[in-house]
């Protein structure tokens, strides 16, 4: 685990801390910890990195000094209430979790209570009256939620403007939309543009570098699919290459389709990478994100098949969630499958393998849904993220160590039309980038291996499921430093390629025509243009220029199967770089 300082905790009660959380608490205190703080602060840390740790021995330490005398805990969930709980009861803090708006005053026997901010929100009035009656600290944790329109954000500021002490905590503290935060400190850049202020940051990046969080591989599949639309006419697109974006949101949606078998050679590969995990972490668990309900007790399904258990089912609706959840934890069962219940908050650290099939792609719910995999109880663990190879999931995967702050203001373009503004306002929020217009009907969906894409870089090539060259990387070992994850990756692609060449040193139409193998190649090289594009923000006609130019050779319509795979090894390599 990473370096605790306990020593430079002499001020207060001392208690094994992380570095940064150790670095918090004097930000917030002074290095000689003998400042009162600040009314408002926060304090941003990478999902797993450890919030609730560091809010709880800083309410320790303002409840010893009497700088207050209550708590209160504001959480996105039900169950994130009973979690904060146990936590607290576990340092001497008592919470009440199951405290309603009809409850009156809080019982003596407890420092304070655990609410929702919908539970704010219905009653803000009796929520100030707590607030001004005893010096209360209130926790806000994901405080980005206290900015989910303008009731939430004004019930927050009404109930709790009054505190003594306001914390708030954030794993993923950026939003879409341009609702201000209260409480939250924001300032205006060279650009002219309002961001919001952390008082303290720990991001990914460090906390992968301090060993506090695992490194997360991702391995993206694509594939063909083949739909019907209301019209009775077949459609057909492969996943993972440059399409419009209808094309690629029902080429998506066939493939999270149960009816197919993108999914189900998916989820069967999700489970042989647990299988290996599994030999170096006995207890790691597997999460399935599903879209809907539906969706969800079909992949449990899939799973029985594959692994011959059963998997526990948790959906949004259901009043023993929270148990199912607690009681996933406790065990050493394979799989839970879910329908947004752990996207955020929920303390699962022996998830280890992912399988990213819901269409919500935004980059908050991204963060949150990726941040259930991170936590590292021990140096070396990986975790790794299945997913369908879409530019916007790729996109997200390659920028999981930016950190980002909320943006309250956005640049107008001269012409008074903002494309991001008008595509949002178009986009259902509660399933943005599948539409339900757009009703049709799978008729077939195949998957196929794409890349592996870890610490901005993306290894591999396309494979079928089952075979050799998926197995070497469904193989990598669960206990690696990340140095090591990335030596690994790049030794497999260079095989991997190598093997690719001596297979085309035979008879070109030993397997296929040389028209089909040059398609083939066409194909495999825009989609990696795309990603790169995706990546850097370098358009693709830059992209394939650059790649002229490095390797020479006609544009690519003109190319030979040779001078394409040349600038498919070029691309590749300004990828491994990259990384």
């Amino acid at each position: 685990m990473p370096p605790a300082f306990p020593e430079r905790a002499a001020w207060g009660t001392a208690q094994s801390l992380r570095a940064w959380q150790q670095q918090a608490l004097e930000a917030y205190f002074g290095t000689d910890g003998q400042q009162p703080g600040p009314r408002d602060f926060l304090t941003v840390a990478t999902p797993g990195a450890g919030k609730t740790t560091f809010a709880l021995r800083l309410a320790r330490e303002l409840i010893e000094r009497r700088i207050v005398a209550a708590i209160t805990i504001v959480c996105p969930t039900e169950h994130l209430k009973r979690q904060w709980a146990e936590s607290a009861a576990r340092v001497g803090i008592r919470i009440n979790p199951e405290y309603q708006n009809g409850d009156g005053p809080v019982g003596k026997d407890f420092h304070g209570v655990a609410v929702t901010y919908a539970t704010v929100a219905a009653r803000p009035a009796l929520h100030r009256n707590r607030t001004e009656s005893r010096k209360s600290l209130v926790i806000f944790d994901e405080v980005h939620h206290a900015g989910d329109g303008l009731s939430w954000g004004d019930a927050v500021r009404e109930a709790f403007e009054p505190a003594t002490r306001r914390l708030a905590l954030s794993g993923t503290p950026f939003r879409t939309d341009i609702n201000p935060i209260p409480f939250v400190r924001y300032e205006e850049g060279p650009d002219g543009i309002k961001r919001s202020q952390a008082d303290y940051t720990y991001g990914y990046g460090p906390a992968l570098a301090d060993g506090v969080v695992r490194p997360v591989i991702f391995l993206a599949y694509a594939g063909e699919m083949r739909w019907r639309t209301r019209a009775g006419d077949e459609i057909t697109a492969t996943l993972g290459e440059p399409l419009t974006q209808d094309q690629t949101a029902q080429a998506w949606r066939a493939a999270l389709d149960p009816k197919g078998d993108w999914i189900k050679q998916v989820i069967a590969a999700a489970d042989r990478r647990l299988t290996e995990l599994r030999r170096a972490i006995p207890d790691a668990g597997g999460l399935v994100i599903a879209t809907d309900h539906e969706a969800a007790r079909a992949y449990a399904k899939m799973l029985r098949a594959v692994t011959g258990q059963g998997a526990t089912i948790v959906l949004s609706d259901d009043p023993t969630a929270s148990k199912k959840i607690k009681a996933f934890s406790e065990t050493e069962d394979r799989w839970m499958v879910a329908v947004r219940m752990v996207s955020e908050g929920v303390d699962i650290p022996r998830l280890a393998v992912g399988v990213y099939a819901t269409s919500t792609s935004t980059p908050l719910f991204f963060a949150q849904a990726i941040g259930r995999f991170v936590r590292a109880r021990k140096r070396g663990e990986t975790a790794s993220v299945f997913l369908p190879s879409v530019p916007t999931l790729m996109g997200h995967a390659a920028e999981l160590e930016e950190e980002r702050d909320h943006v309250l203001d956005r640049p107008v373009r001269e012409d008074g039309l903002d494309d991001d503004l008008l595509a949002e306002a178009n986009r259902r929020q509660d399933n943005p980038d599948v539409g339900e217009e757009l009703a049709f009907e799978t008729v077939e969906a195949s998957a196929t291996f794409d890349r592996v894409l870890y610490d901005g870089g993306e290894f591999g090539m396309q494979a079928q499921p089952g075979s050799a060259e998926e197995e070497e990387f469904l193989g990598i070992p669960g206990l690696l430093e990340p140095e090591q994850v990335t030596q690994l990756l790049r030794k497999r692609q260079a095989d991997q390629i190598a093997n690719e060449r001596r297979r085309k040193t035979g008879d070109p139409r030993a397997d296929r025509t040389a028209a089909e193998d040059l398609h083939a190649l066409r194909k495999e090289l825009n989609g990696l243009v795309n990603a790169w594009n995706h990546r850097t923000g370098q358009p693709q006609g830059v992209i394939h220029s650059q790649l002229r130019t490095a390797c020479g050779g006609p544009a690519v319509p003109q190319a030979s199967a040779e001078e394409i795979r040349q600038r498919i090894s070029k691309i590749r390599e300004w990828a491994a770089k990259r990384a």
